[in-house]
């Protein structure tokens, strides 16, 4: 038996880096499935709508359903409609799907993605002022950096959010991984008790450190955007290093 009944699983970096499969990540994926551990995917990535994510990974080979996929907009969306916010969205174009068809609210909500090339002084500015006008600071990540599709690491959403935290003087929400109610929601879904729970992930702070202080287990793998070292940076020490997804499941399931 098991010695977890759910396993929640990062995906850029742990699964696939840019558009390619990491090797064994795929087969390790059904590995997992067929032992009866409940499955949930969480990313950080903020330039891909949901329906898209879905749709790549099914190209990649890995088939999973909508309601097992947790993304920060999606998040983001939930909050905005349960406390009536206006969004006022400095993300990719892509994503701004995952925002369609909301009504109008009665308050504005700046939402901060990883914007990419949207991320000039204009935009930031505007962003800014809304701020200053009161309106409420929703980051879907707070993420360093991602390993791009050149091999190289590339600035990720959170230089940005802090950058307007900074001048703002305000601390956002943040929506996806380290936020102990996004690992809650995933659990939640499956029914699954943190105590018989694990989280796996490339990210040292967001992924591992994020379920260690939800009551989690974490597995830093490295791949991705590991680097050597990124283990010791934590408060709490991982439960398990591993060299990649495949030699994670290896530890979850033995």
């Amino acid at each position: 038996m098991p010695a977890f009944d759910c396993v929640l699983l990062d995906l850029g970096g742990v699964v696939y880096v840019g558009d390619t499969p990491i090797a064994g990540s795929i087969e390790a994926v059904d590995r997992l499935r067929n032992s009866g551990c409940a499955l949930r995917f969480l990313t950080n990535t903020t330039r891909t709508p949901k329906a898209a994510l879905l749709r790549k990974l099914r190209a990649l080979g890995l088939v999973i359903d909508e309601d097992e996929l947790f993304t920060p907009a999606q998040a983001a969306r939930g909050l905005i409609e349960a406390q009536g916010l206006d969004p006022h969205l400095l993300v990719a174009p892509a994503l701004e799907a995952d925002f369609d068809g909301l009504a109008e609210g009665t308050r504005s909500a700046v939402v901060v993605g990883d914007a990419g090339e949207r991320f000039t002084y204009q935009a930031l500015n505007e962003a800014f002022r809304q701020l200053e006008e009161g309106a409420v600071f929703l980051a879907l990540a707070n993420n360093r950096h991602f390993r791009d599709t050149d091999g190289q690491l590339s600035l990720d959403a959170g230089p940005f959010v802090q950058a307007l935290a900074f001048a703002s003087g305000m601390e956002p929400a943040i929506l996806g991984k380290p936020s102990r109610d996004f690992f809650d929601a995933a659990l939640a879904s499956a029914g699954a008790d943190p105590a018989r729970a694990v989280m796996v992930g490339d990210d040292a702070e967001n992924d591992v450190g994020g379920a260690l202080a939800a009551g989690l287990s974490g597995v830093l793998v490295r791949s991705g955007k590991y680097r050597a070292g990124d283990e010791t940076a934590l408060d709490l020490p991982p439960s398990y290093v591993a060299d990649d997804l495949s030699a994670a499941v290896e530890w979850i399931l033995g």
